[in-house]
């Protein structure tokens, strides 16, 4: 397996998540109720592998399997399951570091509200966006092409960067609350 490459923030990421929701929209119309660039080419500045990571959401669970269905007629995919057992479904399209990797999975999913805190959070905190592309760059230069070093490596930084968001949001969400009783 080849080096792990993490790149300079290319501007036309956002382009090429906006061309691919398109695409997505409609091979899954009406399944599919919002569909979110996530990952580190969502945002601004930070450096990334050259992946856009997509996560479609359902309507419903139940439609799951059709929503797969659909992306297999699409071609061009490769499926690869519910690898991590939390109810995203994964399929990817190029090689290496460069790509697409699209989620599917239904309302609530727990995981894909996670990621979403860390988007917001890394679009909002731009030193923390900066400490994270340097310890990808670090770990990337590191692991001699071992994925899962790679991946291990941030396990820890993005955990913290999730508690601190969901603190955030939480007594935010305390706070409107108190608001609306005045």
């Amino acid at each position: 397996m080849g080096a792990i490459r993490v790149l300079d923030h290319d501007p036309s990421w956002p382009m090429h998540f906006e061309t691919l929701k398109a695409r997505l929209l409609r091979a899954l119309e009406p399944l599919v109720a919002d569909i979110h660039h996530i990952g580190s080419t969502s945002v601004p500045g930070l450096a990334a592998k050259p992946k856009i990571d997509i996560d479609a959401v359902l309507h419903r669970d139940t439609w799951i399997p059709e929503a797969i269905e659909r992306i297999k007629a699409e071609g061009g995919y490769a499926f690869h399951g519910d690898p991590y057992g939390d109810g995203r479904w994964i399929f990817t399209r190029g090689h290496g570091s460069y790509g697409e990797r699209l989620y599917l999975c239904g309302p609530g999913n727990a995981t894909h509200m996670e990621r979403l805190l860390f988007r917001d959070w890394m679009r909002a905190h731009p030193a923390d966006a900066a400490a994270y592309g340097a310890l990808k760059r670090r770990l990337a230069s590191q692991a001699g092409g071992d994925w899962t070093f790679y991946t291990g490596g941030k396990a820890d930084f993005v955990a913290s960067i999730v508690r601190k968001a969901a603190a955030r949001q939480g007594s935010q969400q305390s706070l409107a609350a108190m608001h609306d009783c005045d």
